[in-house]
């Protein structure tokens, strides 16, 4: 036992502490300008936002079911509180963080995680690339009226980012780009926009508190609704950027506990001020790509936050926002599948409509679940039709014209229900039917009654009519469902 925590230990905390230290720091830099812009979004002080990142991420670290995953107030979560805060005020927000744990720990009970299998390849991809397209869209608004200043920093930015590592990996390259561009704007007196300009820094630890709201029905029913879509928001984001850092990595994680965690790291959030938050894609490749994979980055960001805006807030404030649209254009560069692009030639026509589809909502409605959505119901429409493709029916005459077999091969379902019916010949005068549904499956009410319909037509006609092959399963809702067998069934078909 000691072996395999200590095991656990090395492998999850200390394994690359040095890469992790320094990836930290970095994804620290990059968190506070984008929590304070998240606070503005939702309508709160600057505050909760950072409050809500430095909380999420020090206890996600712990709980989360993905090492290296960045956790923290997010841009996706902000909108779906920007009514709640508007008509209700801070206390209610922070109560409605607090329920969105408690819902996302009882979705992870309820093991919600592994639905993830049922999101296709596509959704994924498109799901990404909607994402590096949105975090680059956000960075434009930040060369609005700005003059050719910031445009040569941010390009200087970028050449550090990507010639840098071509010399040395001792230190990660957005990191170097932070500082030298921040000394250079501070040497020159550059006029050009800060972190300090975004909002001012909180100069106190956060406090536990209790939301000040009535407890009672009518507290529930106005957040509820905000915390089921907040639940909703947070888990999608969360899950699937773990299925992108799972890929990244190469590495396994916990779905399930990752739903559990971040409702824990939820509840601790909205106990001390913070907002509610999932996980973040930008900052988790940035963390990735900077050469953090443990719990310690997660961590170490985390604390290293608290540490930039309580302890140097005033040099953090100094920060020009030109580097970290560096940083973040970086982020939407190496999170863009530019493959996806090449393989819209190669692979399936549906496939590659999903990921399309996918894209266009999110990046047009700013929505990711909804994109989500749309692209996991067309992934399910794509392959119920093509299955229902692969069912074939054939037939045999006796000699003496008097007996018809039919085998039925494929999945009997909602989709090939009407194909399977239309394949048998009613009209055709024979004494005997014999359906063989050895290879053939029926799954659902649609199969059912499609059976029904040919088995009691036969009859109609005359026929005697004979399944044999079924399997137990397709037994057990037929024998359940059926009404071939039951006395005026004929009638029973026509009602249903």
């Amino acid at each position: 036992m000691l072996s395999r925590s200590f095991s656990h230990i090395q492998k999850h905390w200390l394994g690359n502490i040095r890469n992790d230290l320094l990836a930290g720091m970095v994804v620290a830099l990059a968190l506070i300008p984008e929590a304070i812009a998240f606070s503005i979004i939702a309508g709160v002080d600057p505050k909760v936002g950072l409050y809500a990142s430095f909380c999420i991420a020090v206890v996600i670290a712990f709980v989360g079911g993905r090492s290296g995953m960045i956790s923290a107030a997010t841009g996706a979560m902000a909108l779906v509180m920007v009514t709640l805060v508007k008509e209700h005020g801070l206390e209610y927000l922070l109560a409605a963080t607090i329920l969105t744990g408690i819902l996302q720990i009882f979705a992870g009970f309820f093991k919600l995680g592994t639905l993830m299998r049922f999101v296709s390849r596509s959704v994924v991809t498109g799901f990404v690339n909607a994402l590096a397209i949105l975090i680059f869209m956000a960075q434009l608004p930040e060369f609005k009226g700005a003059g050719i200043t910031m445009y040569g920093m941010v390009a200087l930015g970028l050449a550090i980012i990507y010639i840098l590592p071509r010399f040395t990996k001792a230190i990660p390259s957005p990191l170097i780009c932070i500082i030298v561009l921040t000394a250079i704007s501070m040497v020159l007196g550059m006029d050009l926009r800060t972190v300090g300009d975004m909002g001012e820094l909180p100069s106190t630890l956060p406090l536990f508190l209790l939301p000040n709201i009535p407890l009672n029905l009518e507290t529930l029913m106005i957040i509820f609704p905000y915390a089921l879509t907040l639940t909703a928001v947070g888990l999608l984001e969360s899950l699937m950027t773990a299925t992108i850092v799972d890929d990244l990595t190469d590495t396994p994680s916990d779905k399930n506990r990752e739903c559990k965690g971040q409702g824990i790291a939820n509840i601790v959030a909205g106990f001390f001020g913070g907002m509610a938050g999932c996980a973040m894609i930008g900052q988790s490749v940035i963390n990735i790509k900077s050469g953090g994979r443990g719990r310690l980055s997660t961590l170490f960001a985390g604390l290293f936050l608290l540490f930039l805006i309580l302890v140097v807030g005033k040099w953090v404030s100094q920060i020009p926002m030109a580097a970290l649209v560096a940083v973040m254009i970086m982020v939407s560069i190496g999170t863009f599948s530019w493959s996806s692009i090449k393989n819209l030639k190669t692979h399936p026509k549906s496939s590659s409509l999903v990921m399309v589809a996918t894209v266009a909502i999110v990046v047009l409605t700013h929505n990711l679940a909804l994109g989500v959505f749309v692209g996991v119901l067309m992934s399910a429409l794509f392959f119920a039709r093509k299955v229902s493709r692969l069912m074939k029916i054939e037939s045999h005459l006796s000699e003496d014209l008097s007996h018809r077999t039919y085998k039925v091969y494929g999945q009997v379902f909602f989709a090939s229900a009407d194909d399977f019916s239309a394949a048998f010949d009613f009209k055709e005068v024979v004494e005997k039917v014999t359906i063989d549904v050895t290879q053939a499956h029926f799954w659902d009410l649609s199969a059912v009654g499609a059976l029904d319909k040919v088995v009691l037509k036969f009859r109609r006609e005359g026929a005697s009519i004979e399944l044999i092959g079924m399997n137990e399963a397709s037994a057990t809702i037929v024998d359940r469902l059926a009404i071939h067998d039951k006395p005026d069934a004929l009638e029973l078909m026509l009602k249903h």
